[in-house]
């Protein structure tokens, strides 16, 4: 993979406060997005504010506060888009959780504001911006993928003078650091562009990508999309501090303020070790409740694990595999190189579903003769799933009622990761 540098002096063409070293308070956050807002020209223009659905640890009633007081009165319209790619729709009950307000007394919080799910189940949720051509993707894919891509956006951001995207920056499996345009692809996107960057990502593979700052190939791809959108694009990203609290809050475009969040992201939420472990504990925190976003406790954790050692996802919550795309239950869980050698019998799953087999299974090798597939690291899941299931999509079972999870803590073998998903484990040191 080569990665791309990010251009001279784009991060500091954000605004920012706090850094790696320190949390700031609600204060200082609250008014310097109040302040960021109202120093920027919003009157008489539509915004339409993108923010994380629930599986993203985010205080966003506390930043919706800022935002709300930072552009009512002056905006013309208001609407608060949830950037849920291809997860479930939230309930009404859930909306005002995530952001907030009572449930079905939004305006008495929020005065003028309109919240809308993204609604990616229904054609008639997108606009259509245009191709990229092929010669493009190939040339962002760097000859991983050779078709066009057509960029479909939910017709809310095309609607609106301004998409202020409203969210944390994380180590990313797919992306290398979330936020910024990745708010739009995948937050509000359409499948196609949704399959082809993900699958150009498992290409890649998620230990390759995860956590670097740089432009990969995935983000050169989401900005290329990005690009085709007619309003203008800000957003106000933040960086958490384990426990509680923000390390930093940073405001511009969507690249420049993506670009100053990822430089606190990767020195606040990369865990280095010196030797790799025999054993992974991944304690999964309840706003994962299906495996398809759960795998995040994977995903974290694969670079530190030894080869022929296990990663175990301890989720007693989770009942089933992904409510969304049934089309895992067929395929289940393999390395990369399964589907490759096998494209013509798997092309035409979802690419996207591909790409979250190859991320959960991790590293591996198939001999398409023979067809024995070799896998480094043993995945096992620790959740109601029951045992037969977890068989037949290729991964292992044990009894979550089984798991002394102290007794793990005391294991020399073993590292156990509280609330598994968000904090990302490497060996060595930084890397850009």
């Amino acid at each position: 993979m080569t990665t791309t540098q990010l251009p001279e002096g784009l991060a500091d063409s954000a605004a920012r406060i706090g850094g790696p070293d320190g949390v700031l308070t609600d204060a200082q956050v609250h008014d310097f997005i109040v302040g960021q807002l109202r120093d920027h020209p919003f009157e008489g223009r539509s915004v339409c504010v993108i923010v994380p659905d629930a599986t993203r640890v985010c205080p966003l009633p506390q930043l919706m506060r800022a935002v709300h007081e930072g552009l009512h009165g002056r905006a013309s319209r208001i609407t608060v888009l949830i950037a849920l790619g291809t997860h479930s729709a939230m309930s009404e009950t859930a909306l005002g959780a995530l952001l907030g307000y009572e449930p079905g007394r939004l305006e008495e919080t929020y005065p003028g504001v309109t919240v809308l799910n993204h609604e990616w189940w229904k054609p008639e949720t997108f606009a259509d911006l245009g191709t990229i051509p092929q010669s493009r993707i190939e040339e962002l894919s760097e000859g991983r993928i050779h078709q066009e891509v057509r960029v479909l956006l939910n017709r809310a951001v095309v609607d609106h003078d301004v998409s202020l995207v409203v969210g944390p920056a994380l180590p990313h499996e797919v992306v290398g650091i979330s936020g910024g345009n990745k708010y739009f692809f995948p937050g509000v996107a359409g499948q196609e562009i949704i399959d082809v960057s993900h699958w150009l990502g498992a290409l890649i593979t998620s230990s390759e990508i995860i956590g670097t700052t740089g432009i990969t190939p995935v983000r050169a791809l989401i900005n290329e999309g990005s690009a085709l959108i007619p309003s203008e694009k800000l957003a106000v990203k933040i960086v958490t501090a384990e426990g509680s609290g923000l390390h930093s809050v940073s405001f511009g475009s969507t690249d420049a303020a993506w670009a100053s969040a990822a430089e606190v992201c990767a020195q606040t939420h990369v865990h280095y070790l010196d030797a790799p472990v025999k054993r992974v504990l991944s304690l999964v925190p309840r706003m994962y409740d299906e495996i398809w976003t759960g795998a995040k406790g994977f995903y974290k954790v694969e670079p530190v694990v030894a080869d022929g050692g296990e990663v175990i996802v301890y989720a007693p919550h989770i009942t089933e595999v992904a409510r969304n795309h049934p089309e895992i239950l067929e395929i289940g869980y393999h390395c990369r190189d399964y589907f490759v050698k096998q494209w013509d019998r798997f092309k035409t799953v979802h690419w996207g579903t591909l790409a979250h087999s190859t991320h959960l299974r991790g590293a591996g090798t198939y001999d398409a003769d023979t067809g024995t597939e070799e896998l480094r690291v043993k995945v096992t899941l620790a959740t109601r799933i029951p045992r037969e299931v977890c068989e037949s999509i290729n991964l292992g079972y044990l009894d979550p009622d089984s798991v002394d999870v102290d007794a793990y803590w005391h294991d020399p073998d073993t590292l156990v990761v509280p609330n598994a998903g968000e904090m990302l484990y490497r060996l060595g040191g930084p890397r850009s």
